[in-house]
């Protein structure tokens, strides 16, 4: 039985954006995710997301940012970003767990976020800890303040941060060998991806209802 997905437009202050929606016929949590800077909501780890949890009871929202839904090819700024991100996922919230994330860009965002939408946890795929070549520029900053449990999955060729990068800190890393930053590999990756955050979720899930 295939994963049943619809699809709708939600207003939010930075315009319309458009929700996703992979829906788990028995949900027990909602993990909404974002896009990256460069690409949408059709990239293969957020597919691959969006087409695995639901069967383990998590529905995945995928969330278009306004401006890539209006066609612009270079997104706003910060304030923006996460104004367009909090009122879509007032749209997506109800009485189940609600869990954010994205790649990239995103996961910034959901990182930034995470408090003030009342997240229980975060996923991060492609962490830009910093720009290629500029390790000065850190970013860790963002992913330690998101305040919840978070997991971060990295490619071990992402020229924006290697998992060897970085440091010990309040958050799970899963590095995947030979993946770059759209961690590209062969789709046997991607089911491994799936299952790290499956296995992640479900014990967070369960400390949360506890």
């Amino acid at each position: 039985m295939g994963v049943r997905v619809a699809e709708r437009l939600v207003a939010t202050p930075a315009g319309d954006a458009r929700l996703v929606v992979s829906a788990a016929a028995e949900p027990r949590a909602t993990l909404a995710l974002g896009h990256g800077a460069s690409g949408g909501i059709d990239a293969r780890d957020l597919r691959a997301l969006a087409d695995g949890l639901p069967a383990t009871g998590i529905s995945v929202v995928r969330v278009e940012q306004p401006w890539r839904v209006a066609g612009r090819r270079v997104a706003p700024r910060p304030p923006m970003l996460d104004a367009g991100w909090l009122a879509a996922l007032d749209a997506v919230r109800g009485d189940l767990a609600l869990v954010v994330g994205g790649r990239s860009a995103g996961a910034r965002v959901a990182c930034r976020t995470a408090a003030q939408s009342g997240a229980v946890a975060v996923v991060a795929l492609a962490f830009p800890l910093h720009p290629p070549g500029r390790p000065e520029r850190s970013r860790l900053a963002e992913l330690t303040g998101a305040g919840v449990p978070t997991l971060v999955v990295q490619g071990g060729r992402d020229p924006f941060g290697r998992p060897e990068e970085f440091p010990a800190g309040p958050f799970d890393l899963v590095p995947v060998p030979q993946a770059d930053h759209g961690l590209a590999t062969p789709m046997a990756v991607f089911d491994g991806i799936v299952a790290a955050v499956r296995d992640w979720l479900g014990n967070v899930l369960q400390r949360a209802s506890r």
